[in-house]
């Protein structure tokens, strides 16, 4: 193709706009993205998307291709060749099952399809154990999702749908997982002012599955009613997960209300990620960076005789 004839390669659409202009999904986008490096679209100084009219013509090419039943591979090869733009970075390393798994669930989810959604992870529980799944397939489809609305790619609307769709298949989860009749009793629940609850499921659907009678009491838990249910029904510990900023004025305000408890209390989250020493100006104990990492440190620490070695 001559070269006073290629299309542009200035980024002047966004995502909503490409989505627009060629019919084409922005999540069938990014999913061709990352699999084939076409389109390859340029980033703004925040971090969006950006599609130039390269892009949208081997994105026009490509789906014609599909249309007329070529391999996607082959469709992305032919689409770069006829219209050639820049030279393409080198491949990218093959995905891991995992990773594919969960780059579909995320098509699914933002489409929605919630019937393929629910085909994808029959087919990860079909190949890999619960905790795999959980944690390789559908946590960083979740992660992913959270970036995508940060960034103003995705609805509120998308987002909540996907949040609510995964919280229900982790309840059925955990409902499966039953509970143990022996073993430490550990209180779960997100702190005054915290409503993100599937991070924290995850990690009681890990404590359960290690033997412990992990309960979750939910969301925005006042402290006084889990101080209230903690001397009603003993247990072990607490567990309380806090994310962000707004989450923790209302928990300070309410720690009086754990005193007299005498019972290990371990926080978590996005938060205490960022923050680990928090914990201990709470009154308590940092669990750990991820779901795997915080139930061992959980198990370890209530197993008999731990806190006489510690």
């Amino acid at each position: 193709m001559p070269e006073d004839t290629l299309p542009d390669t200035t980024p002047l659409f966004t995502a909503a706009e490409a989505e627009t202009r060629t019919g084409v999904p922005a999540a069938t986008l990014r999913q061709w993205e990352r699999r084939y490096g076409i389109p390859a679209p340029a980033r703004s100084a925040s971090g969006y998307r950006m599609y130039s009219p390269l892009d949208l013509a081997q994105i026009g090419r490509m789906q014609a291709l599909l249309h007329d039943g070529v391999p996607a591979s082959r469709a992305a090869e032919l689409a770069r060749q006829e219209h050639a733009g820049p030279a393409p970075a080198p491949a990218a390393p093959s995905a891991t099952p995992q990773k594919r798994l969960s780059d579909e669930l995320l098509a699914a989810l933002l489409a929605p399809d919630l019937d393929r959604a629910a085909l994808v992870l029959g087919a990860a529980h079909s190949q890999f154990p619960v905790e795999e799944v959980v944690l390789a397939v559908m946590a960083p489809t979740l992660t992913e999702i959270g970036t995508l609305w940060a960034r103003g790619e995705i609805t509120v609307a998308h987002e909540h749908q996907a949040s609510a769709y995964v919280r229900g298949r982790l309840m059925g989860l955990l409902e499966l997982a039953g509970r143990a009749e022996f073993g430490p009793r550990v209180l779960a629940a997100c702190a005054p002012g915290e409503r993100h609850e599937i991070g924290l499921l995850i990690l009681v659907l890990l404590l359960r599955r290690r033997g412990v009678q992990a309960e979750y009491l939910g969301a925005d838990l006042p402290l006084a009613d889990l101080a209230a249910y903690a001397r009603h029904r003993p247990a072990d510990a607490v567990l309380l997960g806090l994310n962000g900023e707004w989450a923790l004025g209302p928990t300070q305000a309410q720690l009086g209300a754990l005193r007299g408890l005498r019972l290990p209390i371990f926080y978590g989250g996005g938060l205490l990620n960022a923050r680990p020493a928090l914990a201990a100006e709470l009154g308590g104990q940092y669990a750990g960076a991820d779901a795997q990492r915080a139930a061992d440190t959980i198990v370890a620490a209530l197993r008999p005789g731990a806190q006489e070695e510690s």
